[in-house]
């Protein structure tokens, strides 16, 4: 009787610490609240593949749309997918409470936090670069660096230098050499005009200094200005090669100086507002990508593992996107402030991105 009373024991002291362990670990993982379990969650999105992509069938496919998918299932959640037509749309709208989340390929900047929540990030990105295949010389390169700022600079220094020699030449001469003679606008220009045919290399004939002075100036000046002009044609040269050969766009430093598209509402227009590069704004991707094809603009901007997969799928031939990438952001899902099922959606999400189907699906979706 006692073995079996003391079997009783064990048996109940075992439930209990079961019970115990069961009531830890759901302590430890964040569960959904009944009141979103028994909703049908609104979910908007958006056309961005590969990370969102509407079938013809009217089923939803794509990296974000497949990651949100298992991660409700494990969570137990039912939602339908909603389709809007901006990002800006889909943050107004889990802003208003019209949408409960949104996901498909969501940028979390400053500005969309202070409306929304988000979870944690699913995917690094950055922008890229779209140009035209063709590089062949254009002469709207050549003539963009012929009218450059710094090309500018260079030609003024040369007059600059010009003008001071041929002054000097002007104050030692004007009295002993009737060629400098004749009033100051006379023998001023007369210097001047020496000083540039001198530095130019040209033949200045019996026309020149008779001073010491003069004439030990004049040698500085024609020795100088060689290499003067042997260092300005090198660099003029030089530029207008690489631009020939490199195209008008290299990084996005030279993105001032080209005409530059984006996306309308996009986080791109924040970062070329904030680096004051003047862009047009299109309605959607494929019209910003038609105006570069046609020849509208020279760059166009946006985020760039959403321009590779749509220039591999439509514009193989004629476009190509840069190897560089800049102003890094982060991917993630949108959700109410606040809400409830943030934290139970991050352990779940992370929980998959750690899985071999996250990095397959990875390299099957967007490689290059």
């Amino acid at each position: 009787m006692t073995s079996g009373w003391r079997a009783v024991a064990g048996v109940m002291l075992g439930a209990l610490l079961a019970l115990v362990a069961g009531g830890v670990a759901l302590a430890a993982s964040p569960s959904v609240p009944a009141e979103l379990l028994s909703r049908n969650l609104s979910v908007a999105v958006k056309v961005a593949p590969p990370f969102a992509m509407k079938q013809p069938d009217g089923q939803w496919s794509g990296l974000s749309v497949e990651l949100f998918r298992r991660t409700a299932d494990q969570l137990g959640l039912k939602y339908h997918f909603v389709e809007v037509p901006t990002v800006q749309a889909q943050i107004d709208g889990v802003a208003a409470g019209t949408f409960d989340l949104a996901t498909a390929a969501i940028t979390v900047t400053a500005e969309r936090e202070k409306l929304v929540d988000f979870s944690q990030p699913f995917y690094r990105s950055g922008l890229g670069i779209a140009l035209p295949q063709n590089r062949e010389p254009s002469w709207q390169p050549m003539l963009r660096s012929l009218t450059s700022f710094g090309f500018l600079q260079a030609t003024l220094a040369l007059i600059l230098i010009a003008l001071v020699i041929g002054t000097l030449i002007w104050l030692f001469e004007r009295r002993h050499n009737e060629d400098f003679g004749g009033g100051l606008a006379k023998g001023l220009s007369s210097s001047v005009w020496w000083s540039t045919v001198a530095m130019t290399q040209a033949s200045t004939g019996d026309f020149g200094p008779r001073t010491m002075p003069g004439r030990i100036l004049a040698v500085i000046w024609m020795v100088g200005s060689i290499i003067t002009i042997a260092i300005f044609t090198a660099g003029v040269t030089s530029v207008l090669t690489a631009r020939q050969l490199e195209g008008a766009v290299r990084d996005e430093s030279d993105l001032p100086g080209v005409r530059v598209g984006d996306l309308a509402h996009s986080s791109t227009v924040g970062y070329l507002d904030q680096h004051r590069i003047h862009h047009r704004d299109y309605a959607s991707l494929d019209d910003g990508l038609k105006a570069l094809d046609g020849g509208t603009i020279d760059a166009f901007v946006y985020d760039r593992p959403l321009l590779v997969w749509s220039i591999d799928q439509k514009y193989a031939s004629t476009l190509q996107v840069l190897d560089t990438s800049f102003d890094h952001q982060d991917y993630a899902v949108a959700l109410a402030s606040g809400s409830a099922l943030r934290e139970p959606l991050n352990v779940t999400m992370l929980s998959i991105m750690e899985s071999d189907w996250w990095k397959q699906a990875l390299f099957r979706d967007l490689r290059e």
